[in-house]
């Protein structure tokens, strides 16, 4: 089994590497801090697992997905990752991973885990497959984030800028206290209590 790890914790990438090339019937083919440097040197025909985190700096790990899996339907896909956001873990599983795994757990589950996946398996923490089962269960639901307004787009493209409530607030012609009704629904949506977790979360999730 062809792995590529594409982690930007250095130390976690050396042991993930270390390990799984000590696992019989495991060859660890790339190992990456980045999306970027992982497209551009990966030997992606010759891929059969992709672990990959989702906070990555630059391109996501969700962005990462949906650019591979379209060109390469047949490599499977497991997220190892601390990200437990409702929003990330759909669009990571809309872009075609087939497992969501959570960081700390054991070494061996992650093992078994990527040769389950291997087997035609879908291993998910289980976290994280309650998560997927209550959606599934709640009417009227499909893992789709709530679409923001155009208004916010806007609004979320100038948080993006680094842009204060005042300046937001002078450029589109509101008030600040009209801005601030318009990032509070934006955090609503992305499920973020700050404006950095707002703008990864929209990252992941493709918005910006």
């Amino acid at each position: 089994m062809n792995i590529c790890i594409v982690e930007d914790n250095l130390a976690l990438l050396e042991n993930l590497r270390i390990l799984l090339n000590g696992e019989p019937g495991f060859v660890v083919t790339g190992v990456h801090s980045s999306a970027e440097s992982a497209l551009a040197t990966m030997p992606w025909k010759d891929g059969e697992l992709l672990l990959v985190d989702i906070d990555l700096p630059g391109l996501s790990g969700v962005d990462l997905i949906r650019k591979v899996h379209p060109q390469l339907p047949h490599m499977q896909i497991l997220v190892y990752t601390i990200s437990e956001n409702r929003d990330v873990v759909f669009a990571a599983l809309k872009a075609g991973a087939m497992g969501y795994l959570l960081k700390g757990c054991p070494p061996r589950e992650l093992v078994e885990s990527l040769r389950s996946l291997y087997q035609g398996g879908a291993p998910m923490s289980p976290k994280i497959a309650r998560k997927v089962i209550r959606e599934l269960q709640t009417p009227g639901t499909g893992g789709q984030p709530q679409p923001l307004s155009q208004r916010e787009r806007e609004i979320l493209s100038a948080l993006v800028l680094g842009r204060s409530y005042k300046e937001m607030a002078q450029s589109l012609g509101l008030s600040p206290h009209t801005i601030h009704s318009h990032i509070k629904s934006i955090y609503e949506k992305l499920h973020a209590t700050s404006r950095s977790e707002a703008l990864q979360n929209a990252r992941n999730l493709g918005v910006i």
